[in-house]
């Protein structure tokens, strides 16, 4: 069994970590059943959970188990690491729904079959706590003076932390003493804004259990400035092709920073090394080289070769006149509504573009909005059947992002 913990290192994953030498020494010699919790807060995971899933396939790949755990109870209640205000409350059958779509994601990487990974929901046991109990068997063994200096709860603290939410520590650590107890899983993996819920769930586990179990923390996925990846100004970049497109997926990738190259290469693709190095180390022009083979990498694990191969062609018809444009994301419209001249800032937001007429303005007031290549600032410019090269329109976003307008 080769030892993953040094690809993992070799590759920038790994953050913090407990007894390192002592799990590192299990993760070659034995096959390790681990977890990662992923929270169905939505019906679509997004690249905030991408580097965890590549992490969770190259486990998989060196012979451990991964559990998927789905927070079906915790979903309920919220989860204050990294966040500043208290998450929206879901309904149980918006949760299932969302727990199903997840699954479906995650099938992308790893495999469910033959007791190869689990896939676990902790409303299973949360759902049914007897509250008494469950504060004399668990509660007991958590300092609140400890729990009030980790970072997740100190950052909440001045502007007001729930009792709800102050209850997240105990549960995810319930949740890692429930998956050691019935599937001996003895590692748990997340983000490092996870570390201190980590660290409590293996020591529930070493306190209540008298046995070892281990942490693990990857590092966030930033950009050279510190920031967090996979925002954009519509939003989210999610791995479902509904809500980001592949086109748009494939863009994201192919646009990040030169200094973020290298760690994209090494995170989210599973090149070997020697490769990201050369890829990394072109400069100049020749970097983009290394972007475009990132972006085809990244968008053909998300949506399969195919849908990669369509979103490279599509980019390349676009900033290289090369390739075949049909692939670009698009709008159809009837033709009456163009009879009638729609006002631009109308079309922006029927083709999603932007959200608010307000927004339209602000950007052709910037000089950030072309038709057909020709920039416009008016701000009352109507759209009419002679902007239509047969039948096509072409709308520019700033510099990359491109949107194709069709009449019927």
């Amino acid at each position: 069994m080769s030892n993953v913990y040094d690809t993992l290192v070799e590759r920038g994953f790994v953050q913090q970590v407990t007894h390192e030498e002592e799990l590192a020494k299990l993760l070659e010699n034995e096959q390790v059943t681990f977890y990662i919790g992923f929270d169905p807060t939505a019906d679509s995971l997004h690249v905030g959970h991408f580097l965890a899933m590549i992490a969770m396939a190259h486990m998989q790949r060196a012979g451990h188990r991964p559990i998927a755990l789905v927070g079906g109870g915790t979903a309920m209640v919220g989860d204050p690491s990294g966040k500043t205000d208290m998450r929206k409350m879901l309904t149980k059958e918006q949760i299932e729904h969302n727990v199903d779509c997840i699954k479906k994601q995650l099938q992308r990487f790893i495999s469910f079959s033959d007791g190869k990974a689990i896939l676990a929901n902790n409303a299973d046991w949360l759902m049914e706590l007897n509250y008494i109990g469950f504060l004399r068997d668990i509660g007991a063994h958590f300092s609140v003076n400890r729990m009030l200096t980790a970072e997740c709860f100190k950052q909440r603290l001045e502007r007001g932390l729930s009792f709800l939410e102050f209850n997240y520590m105990l549960m995810q650590s319930y949740d890692f003493y429930q998956l050691n107890k019935k599937y001996g899983c003895i590692l748990e993996m997340g983000g490092d804004d996870q570390w201190s819920n980590i660290l409590a769930g293996s020591e529930l586990i070493r306190r209540k259990r008298g046995k070892p179990a281990y942490g693990l923390t990857f590092t966030l996925l930033t950009n050279s400035e510190g920031k967090k990846m996979g925002k954009t100004e519509a939003g989210a970049v999610w791995l479902d092709a509904d809500k980001t497109s592949p086109y748009d997926f494939y863009q994201y990738w192919r646009n990040v920073d030169d200094a973020d190259v290298k760690k994209c290469l090494s995170l989210l693709t599973f090149l070997p090394m020697d490769e990201v190095n050369r890829l990394s180390s072109l400069e100049g022009e020749k970097i983009n080289e290394a972007k475009k083979v990132l972006a085809y990498e990244v968008t053909k694990l998300v949506h399969g070769e195919k849908e990669a191969s369509k979103a490279r062609a599509a980019a390349e018809a676009l900033f290289e006149n090369a390739g075949d444009s049909k692939n670009v994301p698009g709008t159809t419209i009837l033709k009456t509504e163009i009879e009638k001249n729609i006002r631009l800032v109308d079309l922006l937001i029927n083709t999603g573009l932007t959200a608010s007429k307000g927004e339209g303005k602000r950007l052709i007031k910037q000089g950030g909005i072309y038709l057909n290549e020709e920039r416009i600032d008016d701000f009352d410019r109507e759209v009419t059947l002679e902007d239509f090269k047969d039948g096509k329109l072409m709308i520019r976003k700033g510099k990359k992002i491109f949107h194709k307008v069709e009449l019927r």
